[in-house]
């Protein structure tokens, strides 16, 4: 069995939170920036209301939102609430980074705790101090986090307890005294972000370890002609063929995110039946990216899986 790598963080001028503040920002751009990314926004597609900037604005607005969170062990959802808030008062494309925030926010906490006391990390050691972290929420992060909803404009399914639908959900809340990491147990079925807070992270891990062997080998297949914006692509049609997306569950329904994940693995078996790379099959990821397109289909929970990966990957030093 291979030893689990351990990964070294040189101190410089600036303070750590700086550092794990700018890997976050950094993840959240080059996710946006990766084509073609079938469904999503990118840099050569837009939505009708939400455009490629808009992300780019998001990204750079939750800088101190994040520095915050690298200094802190407390407060979860007050601090999504403020990175909600900055992220929509500096765009007017709606909700672009919600579930990312959702994971980036106990992420940076926990980067934070454990380069508080070292300078070096394992990825378990990182997503188990976040899922420790998550375990201690409370009532007012609970709290904190549902009255957020509204600013980011999030679609959510209905449910019969706490659910957003109802003005009374809050005090029942406090009346039950339901800690947010409890909300998440809920949801886990059903919300592929939630399903991340209570298993551990263990998508977001996973894609910062693709991304970390692919780049370490310039390549998401072995071949040495790739680049970042191929490797993230990968990444995202491996996380999406593994996982159905509960945006599309969401807004569409379980069949179709299915069928959107299938289609997905059928690219990726293009690859490995045929040792080819990304490149080879960027015509059939483009057919998929049109398709999704016109159908208003967008994979947005993977994307923040992958924003998750990323900013995992920065973290441990990976570049480009």
């Amino acid at each position: 069995m291979s030893e689990t790598p351990r990964f070294t963080i040189k101190r410089g001028i600036y303070p750590f939170s700086s550092y794990i503040a700018r890997c976050a920002q950094l993840a959240m751009c080059l996710e946006v920036s990766a084509s073609p990314k079938p469904g999503n926004v990118d840099r050569h597609d837009d939505y009708e209301d939400t455009r490629y900037e808009h992300f780019l604005a998001s990204a750079i607005s939750i800088y101190p939102v994040i520095e915050e969170a690298a200094s802190n062990s407390n407060d979860v959802g007050k601090l999504i609430k403020k990175a909600v808030k900055e992220s929509v008062s500096w765009q007017k494309g709606g909700n672009t980074h919600f579930g990312a925030i959702i994971l980036l926010i106990p992420l940076a906490m926990a980067t934070g705790r454990i380069l508080d006391r070292k300078d070096t990390f394992t990825i378990p050691e990182l997503t188990e101090c976040a899922h420790k972290i998550l375990k201690n929420t409370d009532i007012s992060d609970a709290v904190s986090f549902y009255s957020c909803f509204d600013d980011a404009g999030v679609k959510v399914n209905p449910v019969e307890e706490f659910s957003l639908q109802d003005k009374k959900a809050i005090n029942e809340l406090n009346e039950k005294k339901v800690s947010l990491y409890e909300l998440m147990e809920i949801a886990k079925n059903y919300d592929l972000i939630a399903n991340e807070w209570t298993s551990g992270f263990d998508r977001c891990a996973a894609c910062a370890e693709i991304i970390i062997r692919s780049m370490d080998r310039n390549d998401s297949s072995g071949r040495p002609d790739a680049d970042i914006n191929d490797v993230i692509v990968y990444a995202f049609l491996k996380i999406l063929s593994e996982n159905e997306d509960t945006f599309i569950s969401t807004k569409f329904d379980s069949e179709t995110a299915m069928s959107v994940s299938s289609h997905a693995r059928s690219l990726l078996q293009n690859i490995y039946n045929h040792k080819v790379c990304i490149k080879d099959i960027k015509p059939l990821i483009e057919e998929m990216d049109r398709e999704l397109l016109e159908r208003k289909i967008n994979p947005g929970s993977t994307a923040d899986i992958v924003i998750a990966g990323i900013f995992i990957a920065l973290l441990a030093g990976a570049r480009y």
